[in-house]
């Protein structure tokens, strides 16, 4: 521990005595889909990006319509500002497709994924569809329906 270092936490030690401590942000990585056609749209939303507070890097995949955020920044507010460059912006939908139980039902295929991706669905919505499946042989010679087979 540097000088810098014990000022630093000396400073804290006197300040949270008397005052409320705020809360630091923790760092995280925030994923979004945005709309890019070319390099200025590019450029426009990682100099949006960067300019919000605590932003430590913004990396950007134009092929797969990917930003990453990294920093000590909230989700919402990265999308906001993401959305106020004009630019169609969501929160990352698309997770592997190993990590999702049935990737090729209706709800979760999704054809603009990326390779390898599929979107993030609940997998209780997937699961309480069930069909009942009915042997055709067995309501053929059955006492109840009328055009069953009249042999036996």
């Amino acid at each position: 521990m540097g000088i810098g270092g014990t000022l630093e936490y000396l400073s804290d030690l006197i300040s949270s005595s008397g005052l409320k401590h705020k809360k630091k942000k923790q760092l995280q990585t925030v994923e979004l889909k945005v709309r890019m056609d070319c390099d200025g749209c590019e450029l426009k939303v990682k100099k949006a990006l960067s300019s919000l507070s605590g932003v430590k890097s913004v990396d950007i995949n134009r092929k797969q319509q990917k930003v990453t955020v990294t920093g000590y920044v909230e989700a919402n507010k990265v999308l906001k500002k993401a959305k106020s460059t004009g630019k169609k912006a969501e929160i990352w939908p698309y997770v592997p497709y190993n990590l999702v139980a049935q990737p090729y039902v209706a709800q979760a295929y999704d054809k603009k994924a990326p390779p390898g991706f599929v979107r993030n669905v609940d997998n209780t919505a997937t699961t309480a569809i069930v069909t009942r499946y009915e042997d055709p042989y067995i309501t053929l010679f059955s006492d109840e329906n009328p055009n069953a087979c009249s042999i036996m």
